[in-house]
């Protein structure tokens, strides 16, 4: 039996919109992949340059083509940066050793001085590197670039070492002064720029883009421990001796809750300091602010442990030098923590609510602290206003020896 046609209209009307919705999605996911396979393995090279393999790198708008070799070990790459500046470098390069940029196996290109399009190899064996032209330790056959339309392109003709197929791989991009690569950004894409390929697999994965990694892992302790510490655990330890040795009730509590707060505070700052430390040994990611920053924050955190061994009792002539000495570097240590703490954010580059939780924390204690000053300042002025209306005409202790006296005649 059919539906009614008045039935049967209203059923049309109800299913179209639903239904040209699904087809103008399909339409635009058809789009999409097609685009993205002519980015890859559609593109068209200069002089008829063919590649059986692409893969979109995950960072920086890069793509790398091969052609594997099995018979004498060697693969043909062409690797793709797309929307550089001719200002800017690019490279990419295998890592036999590691995953980061120590002992990287570069393949550089940039606009040399006479402002055309360069390729040459770079290894590289420490941080403080320019990208210099030096020999790889594999054999290169050949290396030449391309620039067309805001795209950088390196050919190359690698032979594997030892028959290997699988490597580390690592590429970026930075600025150029005087035809020398500069440092390329600590944050952001530049930082995750990391990955492994198999030539004979034709399988490349990103190593740092993924949450559950055991390096993301890492950078997220690292980045805790140094928040809970120098970022939080510092400044309550500061407000603690501040605000609370202001009622005498609360002496000497306040001094072994400051003493407590502090030391668990460096105690783990340690702990992230070395996370960080080690974190930058692997994966060749250090940078200039960040770690000196850090180094700093270890050495003065390290002598304010040793201070409190040193200090003197309270009728020391040198008390106040060392009060002073004390209370600087504490408010040293805790400005440089929460600055560095945002360094670290710019560095990792955390998801926004991790950042927007520490603003809340310190937003907390802000407030927190704009209160117990107001009423630590109310209580020490209503204290000071009681005795000295208790004894007006003289110091509070002459006051105090004169009653006494006084009370002593009367033969109270």
């Amino acid at each position: 039996m059919g539906l009614p046609q008045a039935t049967r209209t209203v059923w049309v009307c109800k299913m179209t919109k639903p239904f040209k919705t699904v087809l103008f999605s399909c339409f635009l996911i058809s789009l999409f992949s097609s685009a993205s396979a002519q980015t890859c393995n559609n593109f068209t090279f200069s002089s008829n340059r063919l590649f059986a393999t692409c893969t979109a790198l995950p960072y920086l708008n890069a793509f790398l083509h091969w052609n594997y070799h099995p018979s004498n070990g060697t693969v043909n790459i062409a690797y793709r940066h797309v929307g550089i500046a001719s200002s800017r470098w690019v490279a990419w390069a295998l890592n036999l050793k590691g995953q980061g940029m120590i002992g990287a196996q570069c393949l550089v290109a940039l606009h040399n001085s006479s402002g055309l399009p360069y390729a040459y190899t770079s290894s590289v064996d420490s941080y403080d590197t320019s990208l210099g032209e030096t020999p790889l330790s594999f054999q290169v056959q050949r290396v030449s670039a391309e620039y067309v339309s805001n795209e950088m392109i390196i050919f190359a003709t690698l032979v594997l070492p030892n028959n290997q197929t699988s490597f580390h791989q690592v590429w970026n991009d930075g600025p150029v002064s005087g035809a020398i690569p500069q440092s390329h950004p600590m944050n952001g894409d530049n930082l995750k720029s990391t990955g492994s390929v198999d030539f004979a697999s034709g399988i490349s994965n990103s190593s740092s883009g993924g949450g559950g990694s055991q390096q993301q892992k890492k950078k997220n302790v690292h980045g805790v421990l140094n928040a809970i510490s120098w970022g939080t655990l510092m400044p309550i330890g500061a407000m603690t001796a501040r605000y609370m040795k202001v009622f005498k009730a609360a002496d000497p509590a306040w001094f072994y809750l400051h003493v407590a707060c502090q030391c668990c505070a460096y105690i783990i700052g340690v702990a992230g300091w070395a996370t960080g430390l080690a974190l930058g040994n692997k994966t060749g990611i250090h940078t200039n602010s960040h770690g000196k920053i850090g180094m700093t924050l270890f050495i003065l955190g390290t002598l304010q442990v040793c201070a409190l061994l040193l200090r003197p009792k309270k009728d020391n002539k040198y008390r106040l030098y060392w009060n002073f000495y004390h209370w600087s570097v504490g408010y040293i240590i805790i400005i440089l923590g929460i600055v560095n703490i945002f360094e670290g954010f710019d560095i990792l580059d955390p998801g926004k609510n991790w950042k927007r939780a520490y603003i809340g924390i310190l937003i907390f204690l802000g407030i927190t602290a704009a209160f117990l000053e107001a009423y630590t300042w109310y209580v020490v002025l209503k204290r000071k206003k009681t005795e000295s209306g208790r004894y007006p005409d003289v110091g509070i202790g002459a006051n105090r020896d004169s009653g006494r006296g006084t009370r002593s005649q009367q033969g109270v």
